[in-house]
């Protein structure tokens, strides 16, 4: 299947084979001819990596009027990297394209900036749920011609604490606007928001995990006690100095300690976690992507966004709670056709959660002695 045969214009199709994007992924085959006919609601279970944002994007972009001067979509993330990256993927789809222009707007810049950028032509906004709040309540987004509002990790919004201002920006839309929802899981405080604003006869479809688990990937773990995991880690660390990587925790707390306890080790490495300001979240993501930082530790939901080519490894200091979670983990290394480790720190007890993703995500965890 191609990209023109799921119904993409030869001008899109164009921009995407120069960013190497030739074949469609699972997500892109069932929700692009679905969302290409316009007129329906839609909801699409997928994990980060599963190539989402050309799943909504491309029909996105083929629905839009260059012609018309007005806002006609709204895009939400739940981070401003995120935000930002969907922003950026939009920009580089349409390179041979009439000129389609978007947006990216979040919390920690400063609001003025963003107003004024808004009244140039913007065709799609591409926003955080707090800060498109503070936008329209300020009027600076027209919403009168918005056909479209599309809600991608929309679980993840919700965990975050944007329920308020998710049920504000629906209910001011309501009715005149499509509603397309991606979600990697459907908690039940989701299941209500779906219930309340998305129409019974949506269109429903859903990308098995093991569908999204790269296969360039090789699932390692080490079993060792908790005393001795930072030794373990740092032993991986030195034999792999050369090259770059994520390191995942469960908490913030974790995260911080776990960064203290690599740079008193000497390791080029800094953490991104929740709790931080916008202004120290950039200089990391900037020294991280410009190579001036080989490590970067993580939680989960600060590590939402990230689009960093070329890490060889990623390591679950802790493991996550859930298998999604394992999903989007692995996910950020092994992309572009290149190959990867997931490397998981496990004690014995461990070993049995190990073994459940390996029958639910159809993978083969090696264990490295």
């Amino acid at each position: 299947m191609s990209f023109t045969q799921l119904g993409i214009s030869e001008d899109l199709n164009k921009g995407l084979k120069e960013l190497g994007i030739k074949t469609p992924t699972a997500i892109q085959e069932q929700a692009i001819p679905i969302l290409l006919e316009g007129e329906n609601d839609f909801i699409g279970h997928a994990q980060t990596g599963t190539g989402k944002t050309a799943a909504f994007g491309l029909p996105l972009l083929m629905q839009t009027d260059a012609k018309k001067k007005l806002t006609q979509s709204i895009v939400l993330a739940p981070t401003r990297e995120l935000a930002q990256q969907i922003q950026k993927q939009l920009f580089r789809f349409t390179k041979y394209t009439d000129k389609i222009f978007s947006e990216a707007v979040y919390g920690g810049e400063k609001i003025d900036i963003q107003i004024k950028k808004l009244q140039r032509t913007t065709h799609i906004v591409v926003a955080t749920p707090g800060r498109l709040v503070d936008l329209i309540k300020r009027r600076a987004v027209d919403i009168r011609y918005i056909n479209t509002v599309i809600l991608d990790e929309a679980d993840e919004m919700l965990s975050m604490g944007f329920k308020k201002e998710l049920d504000f920006i629906l209910n001011t839309v309501s009715g005149k606007s499509n509603i397309w929802l991606f979600s990697a899981t459907m908690p039940q405080a989701l299941k209500g928001i779906v219930s309340k604003y998305v129409s019974p006869n949506a269109y429903t479809i859903s990308v098995s995990k093991n569908d999204s688990v790269n296969t360039n990937i090789q699932h390692q773990f080490v079993v060792t006690e908790e005393d001795n995991k930072i030794d373990t880690m740092a032993y991986f660390l030195k034999g792999n100095k050369a090259q770059r990587g994520i390191i995942f925790t469960r908490t913030k707390l974790a995260a911080r300690t776990l960064n203290e306890q690599l740079k008193k080790r000497n390791f080029d490495v800094d953490v991104l976690e929740g709790d931080m300001q916008q202004k120290e979240r950039d200089k990391v993501m900037r020294a991280f992507k410009n190579k001036k930082l080989n490590l970067l530790v993580a939680t989960d939901v600060a590590a939402r966004g990230i689009d960093v080519a070329n890490l060889e490894f990623v390591l679950h200091y802790q493991l996550p709670d859930q298998s999604e979670y394992y999903v989007h983990r692995s996910g950020r290394t092994a992309r572009g056709g290149a190959s990867g480790i997931s490397l998981a720190f496990v004690n014995h007890k461990e070993v049995k959660f190990l073994r459940g993703l390996e029958t639910e995500l159809k993978i083969n965890f090696l264990q490295i002695r």
